[in-house]
């Protein structure tokens, strides 16, 4: 064309209308040669969701375009009704097109032509493992994790339907079920060759295939309510730890979908990603189960330690009840020590009745009248204990009663710990914000050892079939709880001091600050 237009000073008019044609046919053949040449290829990733759309886009523009050219041409020649005949051809036009977006078969089936055609592999992995995570999440769906598992799992093949069974004991039971005519709770027994197959394989079956060939499978016998299933269409195993944790039942997808080898490793990672997901639920509640039985067995061991320093109470009450029962002072503390025992096993029967160890309400606790009282209860055993009182009484937030539980066992513990000619003393210093109680004896001590790994460690002791092995962890955790510090120190052959730092709530101004007094 340019060449006659140089020669001849003028350019053909049908040679220059044809050039638009021409690069038309020459296009596909230049995209040929890019396809075939490696240097020409520009890497453009396009997503499939963006294709999806626009395609439908551009689909719904073309037809409605199309419906109104023939609506007009209704109209031109339709004559008297031609108005008519355009508006009940257009609504139906419109109606059918919001019938056909609305379609999951079509839509399925547009997604299997785009991803055949236009896509090397199936699936956009990044896409399809973030919708399980969110799905699996519960983002999208309010149910049950099994409800999830199973939806995320029939979205990869677009499948109509399915079950979702799991591994309970040794059988497998029915979980969840979706457009399926599967009961929740429906079971099959671990004998059944179905699972023994996939125990050994981890193959995902699909009974079309199963049906042509099954000597693909070993000649697996499947049980007669899937083979007599037309609906179902695969049977995926959910595998957690090379074990088979369960298996999902598929029912047809919506598009005629060929079983390949990557739509067989997508449903597997699927499985597995799902297994993970109920085994770890599994776990969670075993281990809040577990907790419960803890929690009881923890408070049962509290109210036997408490039962057992009762008993020892009222064991050495009932021993010395011999020699002073003529004793009208050994008789009213007696019946003082009942009361208080019988007061105590009332309040152990409240709190297993609740279930729970309640420390109680908080109040304002003198600590020099804790303390004498403390002392008071301790003084049948030997040595009888004594106690220094240095500074103003101190008043703390804590409750009376256990806080006098922690103080006797203390003292108790010492005693244990030192002869009947030894050394057992308390101290109370008094400062400014807190509150010293110090719990000393000369008795046979304990090693680093023992007070690093074992002294606090629950349910130990050596006592023997004497002790529970919770009364120092006990008391450490409720002087902790009340915001207080809980301290030892202990040598073999040196004796023990126990030392209980808790915060003041006030100081009581009846006594002086520098006042020493001596009991026992």
């Amino acid at each position: 064309m340019y060449a006659e237009a140089l020669l001849f000073h003028t350019i053909d008019a049908n040679v220059w209308g044809a050039r638009g044609y021409i690069n038309a046919l020459v296009v596909p053949m230049l995209a040929i040669s890019a396809a075939r040449n490696p240097h020409w290829k520009v890497d453009i990733v396009v997503s499939r969701q963006l294709i999806f759309q626009s395609v439908t886009l551009v689909g719904a523009g073309l037809y409605l375009l199309a419906m109104a050219l023939a609506g007009y041409y209704i109209r031109v020649v339709g004559g008297e009704f031609g108005t008519v005949g355009q508006t009940v051809f257009l609504f139906s036009a419109l109606v059918l097109l919001l019938a056909l977006m609305f379609s999951g078969e079509l839509r399925a089936r547009t997604k299997v032509f785009f991803n055949k055609h236009f896509f090397r592999s199936k699936y956009d992995y990044r896409e399809e493992w973030l919708r399980i995570n969110e799905v699996l999440s519960g983002a999208p769906l309010d149910a049950s994790l099994c409800e999830r598992a199973l939806h995320a799992l029939t979205r990869v093949v677009e499948s109509t339907g399915g079950a979702l069974y799991q591994r309970q004991r040794r059988d497998y039971v029915a979980t969840a079920s979706w457009n399926m005519p599967v009961q929740i709770g429906d079971c099959l027994a671990h004998d059944e060759p179905l699972l023994r197959f996939m125990t050994e394989k981890h193959w995902v079956i699909n009974l079309e295939e199963y049906a042509r060939t099954p000597k693909h499978y070993d000649d697996l016998v499947l049980p007669k309510s899937f083979t007599g299933n037309a609906r179902i269409w695969a049977v995926v195993p959910l595998v957690h730890h090379a074990a088979l944790f369960g298996f999902a039942v598929l029912a047809q997808p919506r598009a005629p979908l060929a079983l390949n080898w990557e739509i067989r490793d997508m449903l597997l990672m699927t499985g597995r990603h799902i297994a993970g997901h109920l085994a770890l639920r599994e776990s969670n509640e075993a281990l809040i189960e577990a907790r419960q039985f803890e929690a009881f067995n923890r408070l049962s061991a509290y109210v036997v330690h408490d039962l057992k320093n009762l008993v020892a109470q009222l064991s050495l009450l009932v021993s010395n009840a011999a020699r002073h029962r003529d004793n009208p002072e050994f008789m009213s503390d007696a019946i003082q020590t009942v009361a208080n025992a019988t007061e105590k096993m009332n309040k152990l029967l409240g709190q297993l009745r609740k279930g729970r160890m309640e420390a109680g309400d908080a109040k304002r606790v003198s600590v020099h009248a804790l303390v004498k009282e403390a002392v008071q209860h301790r003084a049948l055993q030997l040595p009888v204990p004594s106690v220094r009182l240095d500074g103003a009484d101190a008043v703390v937030l804590a409750n009376p009663e256990r806080l006098a539980a922690v103080l006797e066992h203390l003292i108790q513990n010492a005693q244990d710990a030192t002869p009947p000619e030894g050394i057992v003393r308390v101290q109370v210093s008094t400062e400014t914000a807190a509150v010293s109680i110090a719990i000393t004896d000369n008795g046979c001590g304990m090693d680093a050892v023992f007070l690093r790994e074992q002294l606090f460690k629950p349910f130990h002791t050596t006592k023997g079939n004497a002790g529970m092995g919770i009364g120092v962890y006990e008391s450490r955790e409720f002087v902790q709880a009340i915001g207080g510090r809980f301290s030892v120190v202990s040598a073999p052959g040196q004796g023990t001091t126990f030392t209980l730092n808790l915060p003041v709530y006030g100081v009581n101004e009846n006594e002086t600050t520098a006042h020493s007094a001596r009991v026992g």
